[in-house]
């Protein structure tokens, strides 16, 4: 099969930067915020309003910087955690543009399986398709288009929710039509790290839990949900006070919290709270 060249990819990919070039160059917007905008519309487009995107550009300027700035609301809610939604918390250009009603309510029903998808989305296409749109915008000469192999920088990354943007060190000249890495259709946020799905869970003292006991109510509950089951060290009296739980999908710590910060389940009488992992370096 015929290599794939980097005009094609772009031209594969035309309404998205058309948009992006609205956003950092027409309205001249932070291109960190830009890219996570887009990320997050490629993310919706995705998962549930197809041709959001094409609807996107047909927009002027102005109502396109009025979509984003709804956008940036929701990445800013993202970051929250035990917040209560306001009032009046529609997105009403976004809700007429899809002819449908959304709120901050989806993102905080989720959360997670968003979060997951917006940094894969980000590092996946973003960094593929817009680079020398960046490069444009920020000063860029020093790497060259067709081989990327050092650092690429945009101020406001890493971010502290998104993480990383990360350039891929490819040469799109050499890479092949039939490469997953182009053509791949999971949905963004199955193609995540464990960290990213990874329950931690504490229990009672005075209460042991068994790992058994764990997996019955999780796989009883959400299916057969769970990759990896890790019971803590016990303490002095020989029982387990904590756990970590890899889930198979992203998808299913946020039905396991629905919303909040932390959930509690009891199973045979005995209280198990959880939450979300957070890895500490």
């Amino acid at each position: 099969m015929a290599p794939i060249t980097l005009e094609q990819l772009h031209q594969f990919h035309k309404m998205d930067r058309q948009v992006f070039s609205c956003l950092v160059i027409k309205l001249a917007r932070d291109p960190a915020q830009s890219l996570l905008v887009m990320a997050l519309w490629l993310w919706l487009e995705n998962t549930t309003f197809l041709n959001f995107i094409s609807k996107l550009a047909n927009l002027s300027d102005s109502l396109i910087n009025t979509l984003a700035n709804e956008a940036e609301t929701c990445l800013k809610w993202l970051g929250l955690e035990n917040t209560r939604i306001p009032n009046g918390s529609v997105l009403p250009l976004t809700s007429s543009l899809i002819h449908r009603e959304i709120s901050l309510q989806l993102f905080s029903q989720k959360r997670f399986t968003c979060i997951a998808g917006i940094k894969n989305i980000l590092n996946k296409t973003c960094a593929r398709i817009f680079t020398d749109i960046l490069q444009n915008i920020l000063g860029s000469t020093s790497t060259s288009l067709h081989s990327l192999h050092r650092p690429f920088v945009v101020p406001g990354f890493p971010h502290p929710l998104f993480g990383t943007f990360t350039v891929p060190p490819i040469n799109f000249v050499e890479l092949d039509l039939s490469d997953p890495r182009i053509w791949d259709n999971k949905p963004p946020s199955d193609d995540v790290t464990d960290d990213d799905k990874t329950m931690f869970l504490t229990f009672s003292r005075g209460f042991p839990v068994t790992e058994n006991e764990v997996r019955h109510l999780f796989t009883s509950t959400y299916g057969d949900c769970i990759k990896v089951l890790n019971m803590g060290n016990s303490d002095t009296s020989d029982q387990v006070l904590f756990a970590t739980m890899v889930l198979n999908n992203v998808e299913t710590v946020d039905q396991i919290l629905n919303g909040k910060h932390t959930a509690k389940f009891r199973v045979n009488g005995k209280h198990i709270w959880t939450r979300k992992y957070e890895r500490r370096d």
